[in-house]
């Protein structure tokens, strides 16, 4: 079975301690809604598992497929099925889309047997339709240039391209027009049905609405404070996180940023 664990996980991102014991199991075709205010570890835990270099991780394990990740370079981490679609994806001036696209595909594939020139064309058609994009992403450097809901699209690609065992999306619905949001709701079913599972980080209730989630942790003060079913997300929604000190004795830690609840986004109002 290919389950996520991840015991005892304990983060640093420059020398400040962001994961502080996170334990969280994620069954194969699960969705999972991970939830929490700002600044609380969310987005540190998504990079610790994918294997970004700025974090590190300083004690704990993660497991997927019954083996250790924390033993992968990051594109073992791939190979082996895990992806991350980021908040933010970054430009790589110089790197066609198609070039990153097909070499992506080769990852996955015996050496021996590379993807051929005409079936390369094929998938990426089929691909760019499904994400929305024009087939001129081709020959553009790869998000160079980029408008943001152009750099969304393009992770919600290479998910569909890739097909992967467990999909990490981290805020992959922000600043997504209705239109846009439909495409990124309609690929994550697409995966679902295949049997892929999901992590989705989200400060709007309107992705969660779509993309459906069978489960919902909350994190808090680098920990899971609460793991349970999908309905906390509508608690959330509706109360915030107040509630969990006052339940459970939680004092939730101070950050800059919000938000404290989950806002609604790329809602069509009519009357």
């Amino acid at each position: 079975m290919q389950d996520l664990i991840i015991e005892n996980l304990h983060v640093k991102v420059e020398n400040k301690e962001i994961l502080q014991g996170v334990n969280l199991t994620v069954h194969q075709g699960d969705t999972l809604a991970l939830l929490g205010p700002n600044g609380h570890g969310k987005s540190t835990l998504l990079n610790a598992i994918m294997g970004h270099p700025r974090y590190i991780v300083t004690e704990g394990k993660i497991t997927f497929n019954g083996k250790d990740v924390l033993k992968m370079s990051v594109d073992q981490r791939a190979k082996e099925g895990l992806f991350m679609a980021f908040q933010t994806p970054p430009e790589v001036p110089g790197v066609e889309t198609m070039d990153f696209l097909k070499q992506a595909l080769n990852s996955k594939r015996e050496k021996d047997k590379p993807i051929g020139l005409f079936e390369l064309y094929k998938v990426l058609k089929d691909g760019y339709k499904k994400a929305g994009l024009g087939e001129d992403m081709n020959t553009r450097h790869l998000n160079e240039g980029f408008s943001g809901g152009e750099k969304k699209r393009n992770e919600i690609l290479q998910m569909l391209l890739l097909n992967p065992a467990l999909c990490m999306m981290d805020e992959i619905d922000s600043g997504l027009d209705v239109d846009a949001l439909k495409l990124v709701s309609e690929a994550i079913e697409e995966q679902q049905k295949k049997g892929s599972s999901f992590i989705i980080i989200s400060h709007y209730a309107r992705l969660f609405s779509l993309a459906k989630p069978n489960r919902a942790a909350i994190m808090v003060n680098g920990k899971i404070a609460v793991d349970g079913p999908s309905s906390l997300i509508e608690r959330v929604d509706k109360e915030g996180y107040e509630w969990i000190k006052r339940e459970l004795g939680i004092e939730i830690k101070k950050s800059e940023d919000k938000p404290i609840v989950l806002e609604t986004c790329a809602v069509k109002k009519t009357k």
